[in-house]
């Protein structure tokens, strides 16, 4: 399926998938006006998506959201040879073998491999006037530096960006660090910049600087100047009104100086590593036309949920693409990768993920959801299990059980890919039945299949007095204007 289209039909795209296979199956070449990327750092750290509470409970309102460790396994040889053998990259084959030689088949190597495959394909989908910004740390940015010359051309290479920020831990064995590196680089020499677009405000001493021997004012716009390569923005610190509890999570302002820098309102602005969306938010704010994909279901929920809060009916129109839109995508993306079927499951029926990807972590908890008690206006929780494959009747004890054993848990939702049987039917009917204040009764254990949710919109039913329920996530800052 091609995703660009003609400018007079567009619509932006959000893909869940890995953007390797999106770039190359699905952009055509030269078809990208700005890419942004930001991608994993090979910090060895895990990372985890902070979800809003309402029990208070800050150590289970988190689940690890992607990994940023790296190693040498039995597909790396494969892709790096992708790399030597293709013709039109010479220059990337040299560089890779002598960092090969150098560095060995260790983590760091398998990470650069895994950057220079997307960036061949960056550059062929970026237009002879386009720019890439790849933002990225000390752990690897020397390297990436090498790979960025080698596939777009050290003649192109524009910028070290320094992006300069006040947080950060002070170091006892080294300085405390407080910047990021944003490789910035062309397709050719004839590309767009706007720099007076992105003047920032003069400092008192620097005015006075600026003033010509009789006093006078050099020109009559003299309380801003023209940008540096250092970019002096606050990072976003944990109270930070458009934090919205992602990691590494960048600032606004960021994105909105590299696209207002490097584009015009209707090109296409790229992302291939979205995260939580902000390129994509700040895109949509500036009136260019944007392509984001992530590789987690997440990460996807939670950019539709940012774009609908920000913009509500001003946001233009988009399509998500790699999400099942079937009971027969649903069966593959289960058989594929089971956490992700998880994930992708609990965004039917707006619960939160729980409990993260470690064996065990989840005590019988995929999910929560949460409602309010009628009488007394606390929230309660709806527990929920995922089943992608064989279900019986113990499931559903299982679940009756993990329900009476937390206290503040009255209804459970066993989500199944499969039809239940009648041993489960009956075990979630012996399970009773939860009555709410309000004098309505719900079935204490609810059993819902991946069909009747997706292709039917049948929903769990449990008492609530927010409209349209509660949302695990945090509700985006509305756009001024909106």
């Amino acid at each position: 399926m091609d995703i660009i289209q003609t400018m007079s039909d567009w619509i932006n795209k959000l893909w869940y998938g890995d953007n390797l296979s999106v770039l190359r199956e699905n952009v055509p070449n030269e078809s990208v006006d700005l890419i942004y990327l930001d991608p994993p750092f090979n910090s060895k750290a895990n990372y985890n998506v902070l979800f809003k509470d309402k029990t208070g409970d800050e150590s289970e309102a988190q689940i690890e959201a992607f990994g940023d460790t790296w190693h040498w396994d039995k597909t790396t040889p494969f892709v790096y040879d992708d790399i030597i053998t293709n013709a039109d990259y010479p220059g990337l084959a040299n560089l890779m073998s002598a960092l090969l030689e150098f560095l060995g088949r260790n983590d760091m190597m398998a990470y650069l491999v895994m950057m220079a495959i997307r960036l061949i394909e960056l550059h062929r989908v970026l237009k002879p006037t386009g720019s890439i910004y790849l933002h990225c740390d000390p752990t690897a940015s020397h390297y990436l530096k090498l790979l960025m010359d080698a596939v777009f051309g050290k003649e192109n290479f524009r910028n070290e960006i320094i992006w300069s920020y006040a947080t950060g831990g002070v170091g006892k064995r080294t300085y405390g660090r407080k910047h990021d590196v944003i490789l910035f680089s062309t397709k050719t020499d004839k590309y767009h910049f706007y720099p007076d677009r992105i003047r920032v405000a003069r400092t008192e001493k620097s005015m006075e600087r600026a003033k010509n021997p009789k006093g006078a004012r050099i020109s009559s716009d003299n309380s801003t100047k023209l940008p540096s390569d250092v970019f002096d923005i606050q990072a976003l610190n944990p109270m930070a009104r458009e934090r919205m509890g992602y990691p590494t999570q960048k600032p606004e302002a960021l994105l909105e100086r590299i696209i207002m820098a490097s584009s015009n309102e209707g090109d296409i602005v790229l992302d291939p590593f979205c995260g939580c969306g902000t390129t994509v938010v700040v895109a949509e704010k500036l009136n260019r036309h944007w392509i984001g994909i992530d590789i987690t279901h997440l990460a996807i929920n939670l950019i539709e949920k940012r774009m609908k809060d920000k913009f509500s009916d001003k946001l233009t129109p988009y399509e998500v693409f790699g999400t099942p839109k079937s009971m027969a995508g649903a069966i593959e993306l289960a058989e594929h990768d089971k956490y992700q079927f998880e994930w992708w499951a609990l965004s039917l029926i707006n619960a939160r993920p729980y409990g993260g990807k470690k064996k065990g972590a989840d005590k019988g908890i995929d999910g929560i959801m949460y409602f309010k008690d009628e009488e007394n206006g606390k929230h309660r929780e709806i527990v929920v299990q995922v089943k992608g494959g064989h279900v019986t009747a113990n499931q559903v004890r299982d679940l009756a059980g993990v329900v009476s054993s937390r206290k503040s848990a009255e209804i459970g939702i066993f989500l199944t890919l499969k039809p239940p049987t009648k041993p489960m039917i009956q075990a979630a009917e012996d399970a009773g039945i939860y009555s709410s204040a309000n004098g309505k009764r719900y079935r204490r254990i609810q059993i819902l299949t991946i069909e009747d949710v997706l292709e039917n919109n049948i929903q769990p039913e449990y008492p609530f007095r927010e409209t349209g329920g509660f949302s695990p996530f945090k509700k985006a800052e509305r756009e001024a204007g909106e």
